[in-house]
């Protein structure tokens, strides 16, 4: 081999890759193009989209959504589904209201008991998984269907009705208030809590996922199990912790509601366990694990946020929004499949 030859090696193994493959294999990417779309074009056709009532409006839309959607992300990066998530962010409400209005618990242990609660059923539905080798569609459909019969069973038990109510008298409640659905003024405009909320779990999941050894053992139980384990990862530790994950972002989502609302419905939520996994998928997560973000999921839950309200800024039939919701994920999957295909070129 020439001297030539073997400098030309040499560059490349020590040079860096090119901005454009660096940019490719992120699978958030595609979700953030979608987002500066999305703003833009609300941006020109409604005057309020851009005030600054405006911008707290749909972020606020966008927060409790992305919340969900960056712990269903890691579940789905670990190769699994939670159809449960939507209805469990009215069991863990409930729970919290019955044990402070019923019973006269203080607020802050009603919550306690309440993420007790999540967990347990997020233990439960993993261990379930891995017990078993049952598809996890099956098996948080059967928890999905449990919840919402007790929720409307226990709830009409106990109050007569299918609403708790009366937040707002109990013991605690102002100072748990404060932490989950207070505002922040900024610049003379209320911005809810939750938002913070939303901003620094995204921030804590993406690190966590890309810089600690779980996040190494998330994606790689999502690519394969079976090689996961071979290396010594602890499949089914890892896939109990993201289902009990995605149950205390659901404990988290129901007590912002809670809180703030004063009172909680036994049939909400259910449905959104939809809207959370697409905006996983707008994100960049891949239906078949192994591949995705936590801040994509979160920048796709914006792009939620801004498309439901600039839609109502702008004035047109809000059902317009299931046709954007429905072009909006098979775009995001023809998007992703393209940018792995890609990502996985350039890390040859």
């Amino acid at each position: 081999m020439s001297v030539a030859t073997k400098e030309t090696l040499v560059d490349e193994r020590i040079s860096r890759p090119s901005l454009a493959n660096r940019l490719i294999v992120r699978p958030e990417i595609g979700a953030l193009l979608g987002a500066i779309v999305v703003f833009v074009f609300f941006s020109v056709v409604s005057d309020q989209f851009l005030t600054a009532s405006g911008v707290a409006t749909w972020l606020d839309d966008a927060s409790t959504l992305g919340i969900m959607a960056v712990a269903v992300a890691l579940l789905m990066i670990g190769g699994e589904f939670d159809l449960s998530a939507g209805v469990m962010t009215a069991s863990t409400a409930l729970v919290t209201a019955i044990f402070a209005t019923q019973l006269g618990w203080n607020v802050w242990l009603a919550l306690l008991v309440s993420l007790v609660f999540a967990l347990a059923v997020g233990a439960f539905n993993g261990w379930l998984v891995t017990r078993t080798g049952l598809p996890s569609f099956i098996v948080t459909l059967g928890t999905f269907l449990a919840l919402q019969g007790l929720n409307l069973g226990v709830t009409r038990l106990i109050t007569g009705s299918v609403q708790v109510s009366g937040m707002r008298a109990t013991d605690g409640y102002e100072s748990a208030g404060f932490v989950f659905a207070s505002t922040m003024d900024i610049g003379g405009t209320p911005f809810q809590i939750s938002v913070v909320w939303w901003i620094g779990f995204a921030a804590l999941a993406g690190w966590l996922l890309v810089r600690t050894r779980l996040g190494n053992w998330i994606f790689a139980v999502g690519g394969s199990a079976a090689s996961a384990r071979a290396v010594g990862v602890p499949v089914n530790r890892t896939k109990i912790l993201l289902f009990m994950t995605t149950a205390a972002a659901g404990w988290l989502v129901g007590s912002i509601n809670i809180l703030r609302f004063a009172s909680a419905q036994a049939n909400q939520g259910v449905g959104l366990e939809l809207h959370f996994i697409i905006a996983a998928v707008v994100g960049g997560c891949l239906l078949t694990g192994g591949f995705g973000s936590a801040i994509g999921a979160a920048i796709g839950a914006l792009i939620f946020g801004m498309a439901r309200q600039g839609i109502v800024f702008a004035n047109w039939d809000s059902d317009w929004f299931m046709l954007f919701l429905g072009a909006m994920l098979l775009g995001a999957v023809l998007v992703n499949n393209t940018f792995r295909r890609r990502a996985e070129r350039v890390r040859r």
